[in-house]
């Protein structure tokens, strides 16, 4: 469904832009991309959103604020219904760089993958290099892919301009960093750097859930100092979800990430040094370029610069936040799964006070960051127009989302909307494929990113190169060539392994294997073992939930087991168990080589795309 949506440009208050110069030498030429990706951000944090799904500027929980996002999607068009295909960081942009479901490249938490096998594919910077792109990344890298000699996993670059989030971090140059010193495999230490304009403070910290040794002077200082609010979470809760950082905007990590793209496209053809002491090169102008800028906002720890989080401060003592509703009796009848995930997570038992504290300071965070990324798209776009060229911009509004109190957590990893739903706008120079000012709400899943940007880069989508591409090019989506009726992903962190389904009216999700581990470690089955077990165990084992969105937006009334709804969750059961279980799954003991592996595919062409719902199972309302 796409909508035009002129209210955006009036939202954003600028004139929308000219359409690209035409090329001086008559030729045509490959387009500039800049993919944005941020991290565990909340799609209601942008105003354009929230203006084009509920018709108001704020969200549901209270104030925000986002300039720079409302230009973007006044310039281009906005997806309001991007769902990733795994709702943790690594997950997410591992299969985000392979252009795969996670059944599909067998990476499905936190595990290291390699590439040292018989169905490894290349990765989007290598297919854009092979397009005769330059390449480079600035951020948080975030894709757990390795290469693997046998005995230990080596990071490959992947980019030909790599200036990591990592490399700013380890240098202390942004506002806090966090770097764990291992003796051996039980004996390890964490220090925690805090980076105040003025000095540095070290603070050594347990690591594995314990909390910050908060009984020792510095870490008092600290904690007043920042105001630092840590997460009630049982298993972590060393976790700072609310304070202020110790830096302005522009000297934070993010802030430094952005001023790292913007050197780089500064410094066209010669050679610079970062504020850390590296040496790399500009871009080429005449051969076109690839740049995933990743941000790490508004990740943990969330520390807003002070200007940003004096204004919500401001806002909230005018209009307040609102808590989102959740009491106890939501987890009666839940599976074990999640009422794990919640008690993992949990946000409800926290003070009012300090859980309305965690929400503002989130979205002061996300307002932050809002203005990086405002800040770097101006300087691409002006990059790519001084050198002739078309460019495409590709705003990813979360690698995932981010529970506000949602289901009673503070976290992700979770099946219900809130982990998995995100927005992403995409602006071009080209405005026939990328109109202005438009708002499309149909499904976008994030595999969908790398056929996007191939297919941007000129690449034949139709050649055998990319049939392993699980995703459809984005302008099809929105003009209506392409379609899909439902949305799938699948986690195995925190809980355990756990797919799930979502349509218009439903929301469905299971326990996938019958042990918590990953396939081929001491706590999982050997890959390919008992592969039907959750199509053929009792229907107990398989801990479904079902929401009936109809009348159960907010998904707090799991039905799975209520008489009315037991035939319409089996047949869900059914049909995502053939879709994750039985078409092309791998399963890969990553630490065993390359030969250790199994491709499932006894449902073949189960994921069609096409709900095929029977009518007679859905309950009247």
């Amino acid at each position: 469904m796409r909508v035009a949506a002129p209210t955006l440009a009036l939202l954003a208050g600028i004139a929308l832009p000219a359409a690209a110069k035409p090329h001086s030498d008559g030729t045509e030429r490959l387009p500039n991309v800049l993919w944005v990706i941020t991290d565990d951000h909340r799609a209601d944090s942008i105003r354009a959103y929230n203006k084009a799904t509920r018709g108001k500027n704020w969200s549901p929980l209270g104030f925000v604020m986002s300039p720079a996002a409302d230009k973007l999607a006044s310039e281009g068009v906005l997806f309001t219904r991007a769902y990733c295909n795994s709702p943790g960081c690594a997950p997410s942009r591992t299969s985000m760089h392979y252009g795969r479901y996670p059944h599909r490249s067998g990476h499905y938490g936190f595990e290291q993958s390699h590439r040292q096998t018989p169905f490894a594919k290349k990765v989007l910077p290598e297919l854009m290099r092979e397009r005769g792109y330059q390449t480079a990344l600035f951020g948080k890298s975030g894709y757990y892919i390795f290469d693997y000699d046998g005995k230990r996993f080596q990071r490959p670059e992947f980019y030909d301009t790599e200036v990591r989030m990592k490399d700013i971090t380890e240098n202390s140059a942004g506002d806090w960093a966090k770097t764990t010193t291992f003796k051996n495999k039980k004996k390890f230490e964490s220090i925690v750097t805090w980076g105040f304009p003025d000095r540095k403070v070290r603070i050594p910290s347990p690591f594995g859930g314990e909390p910050y040794p908060a009984s020792t002077a510095k870490q008092k200082v600290v904690d007043e100092e920042l105001d630092l609010l840590y997460a009630y979470a049982r298993d972590n809760p060393s976790l700072i979800i609310g304070g202020v950082s110790p830096r302005p905007t522009r000297q934070t990590t993010d802030g430094l990430i952005a001023d790292s793209l913007r050197d780089y496209l500064k410094n066209a053809n010669q050679q610079y040094q970062t504020p850390w002491g590296d040496k790399e090169t500009g871009p080429n102008p005449d051969q076109p370029l690839y740049v995933h800028l990743s941000f790490h906002f508004p990740h943990t720890p969330i520390l807003p610069s002070k200007e940003f989080r004096d204004r919500f401060i401001a806002k909230e003592k005018a209009s307040g936040y609102r808590i989102p509703a959740f009491t106890q009796d939501e987890l009666k009848k839940l599976p074990p799964q999640l009422v794990r995930w919640f008690e993992k997570t949990n946000f409800a038992d926290m003070k009012d006070e300090d859980k309305r504290q965690s929400i503002r300071d989130y979205y002061a965070f996300c307002a932050m960051g809002d203005k990086l990324v405002g800040e770097a798209v101006d300087s691409f776009k002006q990059y790519s127009e001084q050198n002739d060229r078309d460019w495409l911009i590709l705003y990813v509004i979360g690698d995932h989302g981010w529970h506000l109190g949602e289901q009673g957590g503070t976290s992700k990893f979770a099946p219900y909307d809130t982990s998995n739903h995100c927005a992403v706008i995409a602006v071009s120079s080209n405005k026939e494929r990328w109109p202005a000012g438009e708002v499309c709400r149909d499904w976008v899943e994030f595999v969908d990113f790398a056929p996007t940007i191939l297919k941007a880069a000129g690449a034949d989508l139709s050649k055998p190169d990319y049939s392993h591409l699980d995703g459809l090019p984005m302008d099809e989506i929105r003009s209506g060539q392409t379609t899909r009726q439902y949305v799938i992903g699948e986690m195995n962190h925190v809980m355990g392994p756990r797919c799930y389904l979502r349509c218009e009216d439903f929301a469905f999700s299971m326990r996938n294997r019958k042990t918590n581990g990953k396939p081929g470690d001491k706590w999982g089955q050997k890959p390919g073992e008992d592969i039907k077990w959750a199509l053929e165990a009792p229907r107990d084992d398989v801990e479904m939930a079902l929401f009936d969105l109809r009348s159960d937006r907010a998904e707090q009334n799991n039905v799975a087991n209520d008489q009315r709804y037991t035939r319409l969750a089996d047949w869900f059961r059914h049909k995502l168990g053939r879709i994750i279980l039985g078409d092309g799954r791998v399963e890969c003991n990553w630490k065993a080589g390359s030969d250790d592996y199994v491709i499932s595919d006894f449902a073949q062409g189960a994921h069609n795309r096409k709900l095929e719902l029977p009518k007679d199972l859905i309950p009247e309302l």
